[in-house]
């Protein structure tokens, strides 16, 4: 083995476990690939960015584009009518016809986009029909997948083996080279799971339409049993005060869904309407939490504060953190929580040039060269000072706290009544500190100090807490106590089957920009006029602190709001929504225009006049000139993430072909299977490309199996168009995991389903496609030797 092998071959191995670990985004270890080869000269410069100019990247980046052209003219409407039309209602019929579907506009559309584009029309069919959704979209899934195999732009993978074999000078596929095998493919795996795999399939509960489908979504998502009405009653603290400053949503995490005034109801009231005695509100939400929160409003000011401060101040250790440049907290808010346990220190106030926040600072995203306060022991402070999140650790003088910091002004002692409900709970249990930004900073009990107590420590009555944060939050909390709590929902709240109000369900786009965000980043009340009131994740519906999630592809997000906010938030490009709003039905005239496209693009590549990629680009083009979208329209199509991955990872096949690397580890192949024949060989390699599809990006799996066959055939010598053809189609049939294909997520959060779903069926429809694909292959692509 030469030092160029074992380097590529080392190179290799890194990207491998960076693709699994995902500890870096795909397209970027991609990137690095590319440019580790360039610098170590194991690629010319010219070969390393080759990967941007090839045939291959080009049609995979105007396919794209085609594909949205054909979506936003208003197929998809067109194709429910049809499918549901057709296929009636029973399940079997059902699933045929949608996986076909699919399948068929995946021959000449990006798969991931048909997905995306029967998506809503399947969830609508469910609805109609009264069949649960998990029975229908995997298979809708797994249809688009198939229907990948039948031709030459159905996949990526597709065109990546074309362009390979072109690459070698070795005769390439064309346009519907792949259609024998892969319609048979296609044919018998949608028979095998419209006879036998729906049964793998769990077994929701079905969906209705109409108003009943409102309710089914409440049901879905546990919804009934976190709805209840409170009053405000005449005279109450929270008179006065907007919705906002009431801390019902901020502090309690309830959701405000209606509000009843004088009989007329609001549907979503904004944040600033001002409370009245009488009010009635519906709210969404844990009423458990609110209780206990509601028992710290028995708490006494103490006016004695400034003697429990002194003997605090007297031991407590205070210094002056600069956040560094560099430091990963830059742009984060301080979550008090997860500072104590990574640091041992509170955070108590934030230094910002001139400016100093004392209260609230949770809500603040830090800066390079913020200076915070901290109160911690000389363990917790030797340990900062060592810490690279920071630049600089001072101590705090007397002065500095009572000139800069003014920080008596933001620190108070409350007493726990002697036989309080609060006694025998944890702060972290009430949750006080992370609705109110309340810092515990000492403890008084029998006549004993205790500096900075756990936060799980368990309170009793007749202790006194020296707490930092707004005294006046307090009356908050004392308002939030009078408020009269009904679990019975009255029915003139009728408000989820309103005309006004309604609830929607939508999922992440596939190229949308919003995945790996924190929730609370995207604003839906902001941004859209519309709370966020559930998640759908793993199998399983998420109620409690959305705020703090970070948004995944495969998410259902369950939204409430005005109907008109919600037919605008449905042509939001970052969501597919799943729910029927009421909307007017798209505008349709245009659809023939973009098949029409489409059609030109074939027939140009099956006549020959132009290569593929100039006929796709062509074809792209056309769709911008006709009006099927504009060219903004067109750039936000593209999922840049997959063009750069694969223009990436091609200079990397460019050097396990050249170095030699390939050839070593085909002949390791050929060591172990050789001896039983070329056809053993090629299903060797076959299923060793379907495993790795659970791990690895297909496209990139391609790239770095290419090779490997190549040189297998040579050795083997046979013609290398069979094996291709085998590692194109185990690439493509991705059925093991949510993660081996994009269209196996988007289907996960509408669906229900759980990771163990796509491995019930996913396994047994890998083997089936096997079968057939090693079946059908020696009739169509029967092994060639080399004269």
């Amino acid at each position: 083995m030469t030092w160029e092998i074992a380097l590529v071959l080392g190179i290799l191995l890194i990207a491998l476990i960076l693709f699994i670990t995902e500890v870096l985004r795909m397209d970027v270890v991609a990137l690095l690939v590319l440019t580790v080869l360039a610098i170590t000269g194991l690629v010319e410069p010219d070969e390393a960015l080759s990967g941007f100019s090839n045939p291959a990247v080009i049609t995979v980046w105007a396919m794209f584009i085609l594909s949205d052209g054909l979506t936003r003219t208003g197929i998809a409407d067109l194709l429910g009518t049809q499918v549901l039309r057709i296929a009636g209602n029973k399940e079997v019929t059902l699933i045929i016809v949608i996986m076909l579907t699919a399948g068929f506009l995946s021959a000449f559309m990006n798969n991931i986009g048909v997905a995306a584009l029967m998506l809503p029309v399947v969830v609508d069919i469910s609805r109609r029909t009264e069949i649960s959704p998990s029975r229908l979209l995997m298979p809708l899934a797994y249809g688009s997948l198939l229907g990948g195999l039948t031709t030459l732009i159905g996949t990526p993978p597709n065109l990546l083996i074309a362009g390979a074999l072109t690459d070698a000078g070795l005769s390439s596929f064309k346009l519907f080279d792949f259609a024998p095998v892969g319609i048979g493919a296609m044919i018998v795996g949608t028979a095998f799971i419209a006879l036998f795999g729906r049964f793998m399939l769990p077994a929701k509960a079905p969906v209705s339409g109409g108003k009943q489908s409102q309710r089914n979504l409440r049901a879905q998502y546990g919804l009934q049993e976190r709805t209840f009405m409170l009053r405000v009653p005449p005279g109450s603290l929270l008179v006065g005060k907007t919705l906002a400053e009431s801390r019902i949503g901020s502090a309690v995490g309830l959701i405000v869904v209606a509000l009843e005034r004088r009989n007329n109801i609001e549907a979503l009231p904004s944040q600033k309407i001002v409370l009245e005695g009488g009010d009635k509100l519906m709210v969404q939400g844990r009423l458990d939490r609110f209780e206990e929160l509601r028992r710290w409003s028995d708490v006494v000011i103490e006016r004695e504060a400034p003697l429990l401060q002194s003997l605090v101040s007297d031991r407590v250790n205070l210094v002056e953190a600069h956040v560094s440049e560099d430091s990963a907290l830059v742009k984060e808010l301080v979550n008090h929580s997860e500072f104590r346990r990574k640091f041992g220190v509170n955070v108590l106030a934030i230094r910002r040039n001139e400016l100093v926040r004392r209260v609230n600072i949770s809500k603040v995203p830090l800066r390079a060269g913020d200076q915070l306060l901290m109160q911690g022991n000389e363990e917790a402070l030797e340990k900062l000072e060592r810490s690279p999140e920071f630049s600089e650790i001072n101590p705090v003088d007397e002065e500095q706290l009572v000139e800069t910091y003014r920080l008596q002004e933001s620190v108070f002692v409350i007493r726990i009544p002697r036989y309080s409900k609060l006694g025998g709970q944890s702060l972290a249990q009430s949750r006080l500190g992370d609705a109110f930004d309340f810092r515990l900073l000492a403890t008084f009990r029998e006549n004993i100090l205790q500096l900075m107590p756990e936060p799980d420590e368990l309170l009793l009555g007749g202790d006194l807490l020296l707490l930092q944060g707004r005294p006046e939050d307090l009356d908050e909390l004392r308002g939030l106590q009078e408020l009269e709590i009904d679990s019975n929902v009255s029915t003139r709240f009728s408000t989820y089957e309103s005309d006004r109000l309604a609830l929607v369900e939508a999922t992440l786009n596939p190229q949308s920009a919003l995945a790996s965000r924190p929730i609370a980043d995207v604003n839906f009340r902001e941004k859209y006029g519309l709370e966020l009131v559930a998640v759908w994740r793993s199998g399983k519906a998420i109620r409690s602190e959305l705020d703090r999630l970070v948004l995944e592809f495969g998410d259902a997000l369950l939204l409430i709001g005005p109907r008109t906010k919600l037919d605008v938030f449905s042509n939001e490009p970052d969501f597919i929504t799943l729910t029927s709003t009421g909307k007017t039905a798209p505008d349709t005239s245009r659809a023939p225009r973009a098949a029409l496209i489409m059609l030109g693009v074939v027939a140009l590549v099956l006549a020959g006049y132009v290569p593929i990629a100039i006929a796709a680009v062509l074809g792209a083009t056309c769709m911008v000139i006709s009006g099927c979208l504009n060219m903004e329209q067109a750039y936000r199509a593209i999922d840049w993430r997959a063009v750069f991955l694969i223009a990436g990872m091609l200079p990397l096949g460019v050097a396990m072909q050249t170095t030699g690397a390939a050839s070593l580890v085909a002949a390791e192949v050929m060591t172990l299977l050789g001896g039983m024949g070329p056809w053993t060989v090629i299903a060797g390699l076959y299923m060793l490309t379907a495993l790795a599809t659970m791990i690895v990006p297909t496209a990139a799996l391609v790239v770095l199996m290419s090779p490997i066959v190549l040189s297998a055939s040579a050795e083997m010598g046979i013609e290398p168009q069979t094996a291709m053809m085998a590692i194109a189609m185990a690439a493509s049939a991705s059925f093991t995991s949510p993660i081996s294909h994009p269209a196996n997520i988007l289907v996960m959060g509408p669906g229900g389903y759980k990771f163990s779903d796509y491995i019930k069926l996913g396994v047994p429809l890998t083997l089936v496609i096997f079968v057939t694909v090693m079946f059908l292959l020696p009739i169509f692509w029967p092994i060639t030797y080399v004269e």
